[in-house]
């Protein structure tokens, strides 16, 4: 298997396997392709951060990073959001989405960034470093379980004072 960065080339089978890969899960709303699409024409997109898992010059799996801003009264910080990973279903359950995570959190790291922000799964993602975002007090701009709310810091003291409500961009309220 070899973790790449997304290529324009690319963006139909991504697209595909975003599809395929949230179509069981009730929770989705089934758009997740559509926010792709929308991220990468965004100021929020680093193409660095766009990877992808392939076996056999078939793209089975893709996550994205995109800019995201915490904010309070006094101050912004600059974080990055986690949304969405995406394995299709056949190649569930084998690595690939932590794989994929993990060579992301290098990726960002080694582009100087400290810290990912994400809603997600409670038990799946801390298994990766990810906290439940309150932790570090940051909160998310709508109303979810806290527990689904993560954070992890990509540098010792990544999230050291930083404190605040997330802002995501715009292309995720669309």
């Amino acid at each position: 298997m070899t973790i790449r960065q997304e290529e324009p080339e690319d963006f139909k089978e991504v697209f595909t396997v975003i599809e395929k890969a949230f179509e069981p899960l009730q929770f989705s709303d089934h758009k997740e392709q559509f926010l792709v699409e929308r991220l990468r024409k965004s100021n929020a997109f680093i193409p660095e951060l766009s990877l992808v898992a392939e076996i056999e010059n078939k793209i089975v799996g893709h996550i994205l990073l995109t800019k995201l801003k915490i904010r309070n009264d006094q101050d912004e910080f600059e974080s990055l959001a986690l949304a969405p990973v995406s394995v299709l279903p056949e190649y569930q359950n084998k690595g690939i989405g932590g794989i994929l995570i993990k060579e992301a959190h290098k990726t960002a790291r080694e582009l100087g960034y400290k810290s990912i922000v994400l809603l997600g799964h409670e038990t799946y993602y801390p298994k990766f470093g990810y906290s439940q975002a309150d932790k570090f007090g940051i909160e998310l701009p709508f109303d979810v379980p806290k527990e689904n709310c993560m954070a992890i810091e990509l540098i010792e003291n990544g999230l050291n004072g930083v404190k605040g409500i997330v802002e995501y961009p715009r292309e995720f309220n669309e």
